[in-house]
């Protein structure tokens, strides 16, 4: 049974008992396979990083989530995406094979990458339909891209021979290169495709969806082209279900015998009547550095939201850079161009002077320490978010509304609501309003009056407030005096980075204006016209009909995130439109962003990059996969966390990167704490441990494990 079984498998893999070499690149050493290889990853990350660039957005402004339910579904994506590749080891080591799990699986991710972009088109049913469809598709894209990440790199260095090991390491290299190009240029070109191609009346996620969807498609098809060329290795047993099975075995064998008193060096011992000793002692290795892993999420916790809160921070600041206008959502693209700066820079400059310094700068040092960077990142992150929310307004809570006053009249006005608020200062005309005031309604509605002091003449005006409601009281000159008007403003910001202006018509006749496709009508006698949002720019020579004539008017800048009223009435030169500014517009440069993702890709390199290199070193390499695994999944758990505290802290957002920024410094204390008591290992002593059949090597194994610092005896071992 277990002949055929292997025969099976061996077929369908292609196997034989000599595997074939494969033609290689212009006479070297590199095997030709390997291209179609570097292709695909390109192509594949390109589709990943593409899609997820403007997923947040397509949340927010799309299926109309808030910014939190966004943020925690992004990170509940995210986290599929790194709980998934367990599975697909599992499927590649003990059923499918590489190959076949690669092929199989990039047919899932490319379906989820359609039936994504299908939910992207406004035509195809409702917002119910968009929602599922939208779900399905990540569900189906996590599966996709978490099922291959643990078998592309793998099969690659599977096409190398055993004695091109040089060979092999510049091809992980080329890899990593292919997986940073791929995410720059993707979240260059999707929140373009996204922002500046306009369909279905807005913009464009389908496209923005569509395009990765046909880059993964060209990423199939180039893996499956490369078919005939690859070594092709059998499925060969997963380690990790063999290592769940041994622990397993281990702590049931102690809780059976706990009664009897009976006692080993190592809890792991009670496993040895099923299992080898060199198992168990590498079980013992691998689950010292797990141990190390446990704080670890943190990292990620803050590393991901790159593409979640910062982007959300990002869309409240100004974009303009002179010549071009940056899209909040392309701002990710500086920590894959900085990673690919930074490596060399840190490999060969930042070590070697510490170095120099004479500070031991050991791996669990430098992971410790780009904890800090990381922390660093969401203090400055902070600090900008604080400059960020002081152009919002607050909105009104229940039971409250805000009130501002636009004064229209000729000279100052002075204006209070009676057991509600007092504007203290005197408001001059045709100026900026002084800011909103917060008054407590004590319910849904209520009713106030305010008195009005012009020109030493007092005005009473009775007004009806709601609450939750933001409101201007516009007043200006009638026969009897100050008229009143109380009419309700729009004080969100528009996550699109528009500008949103009205119109007050001070004119005697009714006025129509066009801007950026949007008509106003506003009617004679201080008529109000809604809110409407329009593109960031200069608006110069806006036509204003009137009477039958058109008279040319200058608004002149509508600037990001911005709410305007203009007043038009007629100048010495036909009619002007006096311009205030009732929500200001985003005046912190998104370049401020700058320092934060420097500090957070100097923390990845320090951090991600170490910690790898560091895992693979003290662990046998049977238990890499093993670890590789246990790295993945504390990066599915760093999402975890955020998805918990966006759902459920309920705290202002430069709080809640405060809040992040301090557990992680926390974390680093408890992680330096824990690596201060780590003994470094050497795996390879292993094969010095146990030599077959002699025990005259007896004193040597024991001389190897306390080297090893195994809480173990060692003895005869058979193999």
């Amino acid at each position: 049974m277990e002949k055929k079984k292997d025969f099976t498998l061996e077929s369908d893999e292609g196997a034989s008992s000599k595997p074939k070499r494969s033609p290689t690149l212009c006479g070297t050493n590199y095997p030709l396979s390997i291209a179609f290889i570097v292709v695909n990853e390109f192509c594949e990350r390109f589709s990943y990083y593409g899609m997820k660039a403007v997923l947040t957005l397509y949340f927010i402004r799309y299926l109309d989530w808030d910014k939190d339910l966004s943020t925690a579904v992004y990170h509940a994506f995210s986290s599929l995406c790194y709980f998934t590749p367990v599975l697909g080891a599992l499927i590649a080591d003990s059923w499918l094979g590489k190959f076949k799990t690669i092929i199989y699986l990039s047919i899932v991710y490319v379906i989820g990458h359609v039936v994504k972009s299908v939910g992207a088109i406004p035509d195809v049913g409702d917002s119910t339909t968009h929602i599922v469809l939208s779900i399905v598709g990540l569900v189906l894209i996590a599966f996709g891209t978490g099922g291959i990440k643990p078998c592309v790199a793998a099969f690659g260095g599977d096409q190398f021979e055993e004695e091109h090991t040089e060979e092999r390491r510049k091809f992980f290299s080329i890899f990593y290169m292919s997986i940073n190009a791929g995410s720059v240029l993707s979240t260059v070109i999707t929140p373009i495709l996204r922002g500046d191609v306009q369909c279905f009346g807005g913009d464009c996620y389908a496209l923005a969806f569509g395009v990765p969807a046909i880059l993964m498609i060209i990423a199939t098809v180039v893996f499956i082209a490369g078919s005939g060329l690859y070594k092709k290795a059998p499925p060969e047993g997963n380690i990790l279900l063999e290592v769940c099975k041994c622990i397993g075995c281990a702590v049931k064998n102690r809780w059976r015998n706990r009664k009897y008193g009976s006692k080993r060096a190592h809890w792991l011992d009670w496993a040895e009547d099923q299992y080898s000793k060199r198992l168990i002692q590498e079980i013992k290795m691998v689950l010292r550095v797990l141990v190390l892993y446990i704080p670890l999420p943190m990292f990620w916790a803050l590393f991901d939201q790159q593409g979640s809160r910062w982007t959300l921070q990002a869309t409240r600041m100004n974009m303009d850079f002179g010549g071009f206008i940056l899209k909040p959502d392309q701002m990710q693209m500086l920590n894959a161009l900085l990673i690919l700066i930074f490596v060399p820079i840190f490999d060969m400059g930042v070590y070697p002077l510490v170095g120099l310094c004479r500070i031991k700068l050991t791996p669990l040092r430098k992971m410790a320490t780009g904890m800090i960077f990381a922390a660093l990142a969401f203090g400055a992150a902070t600090v900008v978010e604080v400059e960020v929310m002081r152009t919002v307004v607050e909105p009104p809570l229940a039971g409250q509304s805000l009130l501002q006053v636009l004064n229209l009249a000729e000279g100052d006005v002075q204006v209070t609501v009676p057991g509600a608020v007092s504007f203290p200062d005197p408001i001059s005309s045709y100026t900026d309003p002084q800011g909103y005031q917060r008054l407590e309604l004590n319910g849904v509605n209520r009713s106030l009056t305010a008195d009005i002091v012009h020109n030493g003449v007092n005005t009473s005006c009775p007004l009806v407030f709601t609450e939750e409601t933001a409101y201007s009281l516009v007043l200006h000159s009638g026969p009897a005096g100050v008229q009143c008007n109380l009419v309700e403003d729009h004080i969100t910001k528009s996550e699109n980075g528009e500008a949103y202006l009205r119109f007050i018509n001070a004119y005697q006749t009714d006025l129509n204006l066009t801007v950026d496709g949007k008509d106003f009508h506003a009617v004679a006698g201080y008529g109000v016209t809604p809110h409407e949002a329009v593109e960031r720019g200069g608006y110069s020579g806006v036509k204003c009909m009137a009477d039958g004539v058109e008279h040319p008017v200058d608004l002149g800048l509508l600037d990001f995130g911005a709410s305007y009223t203009f007043i038009l009435k007629m100048g010495s030169d036909g009619i002007v439109a006096h311009r205030m500014e009732d929500v200001q517009a985003n005046n912190v440069h998104i370049a401020w962003q700058i320092p934060q993702y420097v500090l957070i890709t100097a923390g990845e390199v320090m951090f991600s990059i170490t910690g790898l290199e560091f895992s693979y070193s003290q662990a046998p390499a049977s238990m890499k996969s093993v670890l590789q695994a246990g790295w993945l999944l504390t990066v599915a758990f760093g999402n975890v966390i955020v998805l918990i505290v966006a759902e459920g802290a309920g705290l202002e957002q430069w709080m809640e990167f405060l809040l992040f920024a301090c557990l992680l410094v926390a974390v680093s204390v408890i992680f330096s704490i824990m690596a201060r008591f780590y003994t470094y290992v050497n795996p390879d002593q292993l094969d010095k441990m146990f030599l077959e059949g002699d025990d005259d090597k007896d004193s040597l194994k024991n001389h190897q494990m306390e080297k090893l610092n195994l809480d173990t005896d060692c003895k005869t071992t058979k193999m």
